[in-house]
């Protein structure tokens, strides 16, 4: 094993030349560029964290958990959402599921809430098409669940995986099994884990993580009965990853796919910048320039009526189902999301499918678990076809419509390393390839600069404990070790100046500060941050620290 990655100069080589087959823009629009290949210091730049300087970013997130925690009680406070348009001073709406009891409910509300509290909130029952919501609002839960912070008051689908393991490694046991509890009526109630829980959200749901929160929770509690009646949820969920639309015929592999149609409700009210414009009032000023130089943007972009096109919103909304929000991965804005086959989604497929056959492991039907092993065994194989690129050494997302690989550089090329499907020799092939990621921060989330989040100079908590644990878990225990000392302690460095967590971070200047880096999607960088907070936890408990 190697403490440090080689330094090789084929990488910047392979930078350079990966960006600019995967990036392609239109001459006359500010193109996205390829990231500089800045080398990240030695592991001597990483101090051990000394005990004072972790403890108030400990304390900071033991506080900040009541702060995001959002209960029945809380629902006056939950009900309102910055992203959606409201009349001062009228109630929020908040949704029960058609198969709940409202009268019930109303009466335990009443039970818990003031009236005065009870009259800023407006209980209704919801349609039985998310088409025919008028005026979006908080869909019930019943249980107590943490929301990731800022503009997002709801509790969303793989935040909160995060969240839980922080939970858990702050041994608040009880909170992690409510949230995943709300996760489990929100299948049975709403028809799966849900982007969040707004009316808004009913078409499309998030990277399937629900088998390893309920995995976790079991692994602390060990409660078999709750096991088992978590089970069903299991499988609805993992019907709905591969079953059509999102099951792509004929590669054994799935896709995302936003349900929906149009523009999506919470951007339109509250993506907006500086200026007032919205995401898309500053993708159509892409696309109307990118027309004017005339290059081929009829799929998404009509210039006779300057319009973005039907095809563009499925596209838009389906990205915002991958959790990758935007970037430019799966083409530009991640418009053709649709078409592809992500390396993400598929691992995560796979990691459940190996999970459900150790529940029925557990629960002492071997018998059930069999196909679940078939299936991963299969999945794993259509990974290893479509998803491996020999030549780069990566893991990219497949475009089955034109049966290539985008190469694309992408931070979850480690996700087939935590989910132990990827071969040794893979395995060392991906870690060869570190240095296109890693940065004085971290890993970064794309080598291509592109205006929006997800893509560089940005690092995100979950993607540095994926890439942690894909690296350890290959013996790749010294890189591992740096990765999350680099983040760590970026992290510690940026609370002392600042006094919070967030988000997201720029990885290459170790700061939480994104004046001036985004030029679509939203432009801020939400205080909190509950995913931060988590994975700060579980990496502090698996590192080096002093």
């Amino acid at each position: 094993m190697h403490s440090r990655p080689r330094r090789a100069g084929r990488f910047a080589s392979l930078v350079l030349g990966l960006a600019a087959s995967a990036c392609a823009a239109p001459a006359a629009p500010p193109a996205p560029v390829a990231a500089t290949a800045a080398l990240p210091p030695p592991a001597s730049a990483y101090p051990a964290l000394a005990p004072q300087r972790w403890a108030p970013v400990r304390a900071y997130i033991q506080a900040t958990w009541a702060t995001l925690t959002r209960s029945e009680r809380d629902l006056p406070r939950a009900a309102i959402d910055p992203k959606a348009a409201h009349a001062a001073g009228a109630p929020w709406p908040v949704y029960l599921a058609a198969s709940e009891d409202r009268a019930r409910i109303a009466q335990h509300l009443a039970s818990v809430l003031s009236p005065q509290a009870l009259g800023t909130i407006d209980l209704r029952v919801l349609p039985a098409e998310p088409a025919a919501v008028t005026e979006p609002g908080l869909l019930y839960l019943p249980r107590p669940y943490l929301v990731p912070g800022g503009r997002f008051n709801e509790m969303y689908g793989w935040d909160s995986y995060f969240i839980l393991l922080g939970l858990l490694r702050e041994g608040q046991t009880d909170r992690a099994r409510d949230l995943v509890d709300d996760f489990l009526y929100e299948v049975v109630h709403y028809g799966g884990v849900l982007n969040a829980n707004r009316t808004y959200y009913l078409t499309r749901s998030q990277p399937p993580l629900l088998g390893a929160m309920v995995w976790a929770v079991f692994t602390a509690t060990h409660d078999r009965a709750w096991l088992t009646a978590a089970r069903p949820a299991l499988e609805t969920t993992y019907r709905h990853w591969t079953s059509p639309p999102h099951l792509i015929e004929g590669i054994d592999l799935s896709r995302y796919y936003d349900h929906g149609q149009g523009p999506a409700p919470e951007v339109v009210s509250s993506e907006r910048d500086a200026a007032g414009e919205s995401h898309y009032d500053r993708v159509k000023d892409y696309y109307r320039r990118a027309a004017a130089a005339h290059q081929p943007v009829a799929a998404y972009y009509q210039a006779a009526t300057d319009e973005l096109t039907p095809a563009f919103f499925k596209g838009d909304r389906s990205m915002r189902e991958s959790g990758f929000d935007p970037s430019d991965r799966f083409g530009r804005f991640g418009a053709d999301v649709i078409h592809f086959a992500p390396v993400c989604l598929n691992t995560l497929l796979f990691q459940l499918e190996q999970q459900m056959a150790r529940i029925a492991a557990t629960l002492g039907s071997e018998a059930d678990g069999a196909p679940w092993q078939a299936r991963a065994a299969r999945r794993q194989a259509a990974i290893d076809r479509f998803l491996w690129d020999p030549a780069a050494g990566l893991y990219f997302d497949y475009d089955f419509q034109t049966a290539r690989r985008r190469a694309y550089p992408f931070a979850t090329t480690f996700w087939p390393l935590a989910a132990g499907l990827a071969a040794p020799a893979q395995a060392q092939r991906v870690r060869d390839n570190l240095p296109l990621f890693e940065r004085p921060g971290g890993v970064m989330t794309s080598v291509n600069v592109s205006g929006s989040q997800w893509d560089a100079p940005f690092g995100w908590a979950p993607l540095q404990l994926f890439a942690v644990e894909g690296l350890r878990r290959y013996g790749f225990a010294a890189d591992a070790e740096r990765v999350a000392r680099a983040f760590l302690s970026m992290l510690v460095e940026d609370f002392e100046r600042r006094g919070t967590l967030v988000e997201k971070y720029d990885v290459e200047r170790r700061t939480s500060d994104s004046a001036g880096a985004l030029r679509f999607g939203y432009v801020s960088n939400e205080v909190g941050f509950g995913w931060t907070n988590g994975v700060a936890l579980e990496l502090a408990a698996t590192t080096t620290l002093r």
